[in-house]
């Protein structure tokens, strides 16, 4: 079926003075809030001095360290973005029995599919590889991920979706179909602004860099290890990464192929997913939850490993089961391929298909439950220290086993024809994403957060902060299962059963909570650096670490190791530490070497400003700047491929000199003499 051709401009496309909502004061407001923030930002760094070092240091940086804590970031400031569309929907839905509410439904659509958008693509995919990018090359003894410079391209395009996704708040409109833009309603003929388009280009850009990430990140594991770390010395962190990498590589290209479909459909009115001409608008909800159980899997599994790093440390005892963690680990990795049809069991695919689905989604249960006891057996006798990692992981378990008992329910798939819609799937999403992911991000970022700026953060602060985010938590989203065994739907901009609203109260009581949990960790960054000399890390070793990111100084330097340690043991740190407490003496010096470290580049943020430009233009359907757009990332490419220095040398003189204060720190630690020629204490 054909569309009449909406009507652009040879300049400007699509884009009209009135594609910014004049009438609607929420994004108005908060779009010049956003920006004069930005702004002032700029100008300060301008006027400080700071740009030269900001560009030099950060933006053009390819330093694994740096662009996992630039990922962080990103996460952090659009958790922000994304938890207040969480509040206006919690805000609507609180006030609006028997009447409209303060959100137009247009606007409340764009904001339930915003915050889906976000939450998942721009804070906890971009926070998971930070820490990754962050913590695994350290821990596997190296210097650097095995591809540096695309580590920053695939950084900077993250971003780049990310600012698409923000600029459709001011500059035309989001789309309205939900987070999964699920056809035919995300068909041009149901759909015909920019709200769709917004979406798919945003993701496609940034799933360009995530699925470039995960290229990354598995080369890095499987071929760069220091010298004796098989894969059953890696830590179980560098493992779960592993898994969802390898989740990342095979799944991110059927989320790219199926979202090329769709803009084929909406561009060039191609019929893949609409209801004429053969197409087929069941077959997008196969394509993108063949790529969604995936994710969620690609998710999770990261932090399944921060839990199981933090609660060894802070249990004071080795991993319990930690081969059979591995192989919970891949088994997961390989199961989580075959339960995505248990996300529309009401398709009509028949009993025998459901069965099948239905009976993988709970045998998939059975390794998440190894894991579960595997971590209260490690627990179990060790001398447990309550820091603020440690509760969000026991936060974790004791929530995480509520929403895995409500998924083998819906797994159920006669109780999912009942539930599939409502509250009660809303409930259990977050049950999990919440404890497992939020939480497991948060312990990562308190656990590292030493490592990587060489001082901890505010303890007191960070206890307040989780219990606010727990309590919040399930004031929040308990409810929702009442909710929804009592019918209500989800989506609903306003209704008129009297019941559900004391809960939906509730449920905005909750959100009011965790707002406050947000606040404490603001307030915590603020406190911490603000006291930072008496909070500061001179061993490099806050935690009693038990792996090699713990053997640096903190921060570490550029190239992480003077000489690439000998991994002799599964806990490769802890080992050498316990010897050196038996010896009383630390290792002996080596010989120091020039090391080679890759340059700097701005090949990523040139990239992305490109891709960007393309993007804005594609969606508004400004041909001579895609052409624009085009041309410059493909002359940043050639630029970058015909560089005659990739490289620069880091002397041998200055490599000790980083070393020997790494030892001093390592013997005031561990209370040993390292003055030389004494036995090479």
């Amino acid at each position: 079926m054909s569309h009449t051709p909406v009507e652009t401009h040879p300049v400007f496309g699509r884009l009209r003075w009135d594609s910014i909502p004049w009438s609607e004061p929420i994004p108005i407001v908060a779009s010049v809030i956003v920006g004069a923030a930005i702004v002032s930002a700029i100008v300060w760094a301008w006027r400080a001095g700071h740009f030269p070092y900001l560009w030099r240091e950060w933006i053009t940086s390819v330093d694994h360290k740096r662009i996992g804590v630039m990922y962080c970031i990103l996460a952090l400031v659009m958790l922000l973005r994304g938890f207040s569309d969480a509040i206006m929907m919690r805000a609507q839905q609180a006030i609006a029995m028997g009447n409209g509410g303060f959100l137009p439904p247009h606007h409340y659509d764009q904001v339930f599919s915003a915050h889906g958008t976000i939450m998942i693509f721009f804070v906890a995919m971009p926070f998971l590889v930070g820490l990754m990018n962050f913590a695994v090359p350290l821990q596997l003894g190296i210097r650097d991920v095995a591809f540096p410079t695309l580590n920053s391209v695939s950084f900077w395009l993250t971003a780049s979706g990310a600012l698409l996704v923000n600029i459709s708040l001011v500059i035309g409109e989001f789309a309205k179909t939900g987070w999964v833009v699920y056809p035919p309603l995300s068909e041009l003929r149901f759909s015909p602004g920019v709200g769709v388009d917004y979406y798919l280009w945003a993701l496609q850009i940034a799933g360009v860099g995530t699925l470039l990430s995960g290229v990354n990140l598995v080369t890095t594991i499987l071929k760069m290890r220091a010298p004796g770390m098989g894969y059953t010395r890696m830590p179980m962190f560098c493992w779960t990464s592993l898994a969802a990498n390898l989740l990342i590589v095979a799944a991110f290209p059927i989320l790219t192929a199926t979202l090329a479909m769709l803009t084929l459909d909406r561009y060039l009115d191609f019929h893949f997913f609409t209801n004429e001409a053969g197409g087929n608008q069941m077959m997008f909800v196969n394509l993108i939850w063949a790529w969604g159980h995936p994710e969620v899997y690609i998710l999770v599994l990261p932090v399944f490993g921060v839990f199981s790093e933090v609660v060894s440390t802070f249990s004071g005892k080795p991993l319990f089961g930690y081969r059979s963690m591995i192989l919970a680990t891949m088994g997961i990795c390989l199961l989580s391929f075959i339960v995505w049809l248990h996300h529309f069991f009401t398709m009509g695919a028949g009993a025998d298909v459901n069965g099948f689905f239905g009976v993988a989604t709970m045998i998939i249960a059975v390794p998440t439950g190894v894991k579960v006891f595997n971590w209260l057996f490690t627990m179990y006798g060790g001398r447990i220290r309550f820091t603020t990692p440690m509760l969000y992981s026991i936060g974790f378990m004791c929530s995480f086993v509520i929403g895995g008992m409500t998924g083998v329910l819906l797994a159920v798939p006669p109780a999912d024809f009942v539930l599939h819609n409502s509250l009660f799937l809303v409930a259990h999403f977050h049950n999990i994403v919440i404890p497992a992911v939020l939480f497991g991000a948060f312990a990562g970022y308190e656990y590292w957060f030493p490592k990587a700026f060489g001082f901890r953060l505010h303890d007191g602060w960070g206890r307040a902060s989780f219990w606010f985010w727990i309590t919040g938590f399930y004031a929040a989203f308990m409810p929702l299962y009442i909710l929804g065994l009592q019918g209500m739907t989800r989506r609903l901009n306003h209704y008129d059963v009297p019941e559900w609203q004391p809960w939906l109260l509730v449920a905005a009581g909750g959100a009011l909570l965790i707002a406050c949990g947000i606040a404490c960790q603001l307030i915590q960054l603020f406190v911490s650096i603000r006291d930072r000399e008496s909070l500061v890390d001179e061993t490099g070793d806050p935690w009693d670490g038990r792996s090699l990111e713990w053997i640096t100084t903190s921060p570490p330097p550029i190239f992480n190791f003077a000489v690439l340690p000998n991994v002799e043991h599964e806990e490769a740190y802890w080992s050498l530490k316990e010897r050196a407490r038996e010896t009383a003496t630390l290792s002996e010096r080596p010989d120091y070497v020039d090391i080679e470290m890759p340059r700097n580049s701005p090949t990523g943020i040139v990239t992305a400003f490109f891709a960007s430009l393309m993007g804005f233009a594609l969606i508004w359907h400004i041909w001579w700047l895609v052409g624009l757009g085009f041309l410059g990332a493909w002359a940043t490419f050639v630029i970058f491929a015909w560089r005659d220095e990739a490289e620069y040398e880091i002397h041998a003189d200055e490599v000790e000199r980083r070393d020997r204060e790494r030892r001093e720190a390592k013997a005031r630690l561990l209370k040993i003499d390292d003055t030389p020629g004494e036995a090479m204490a």
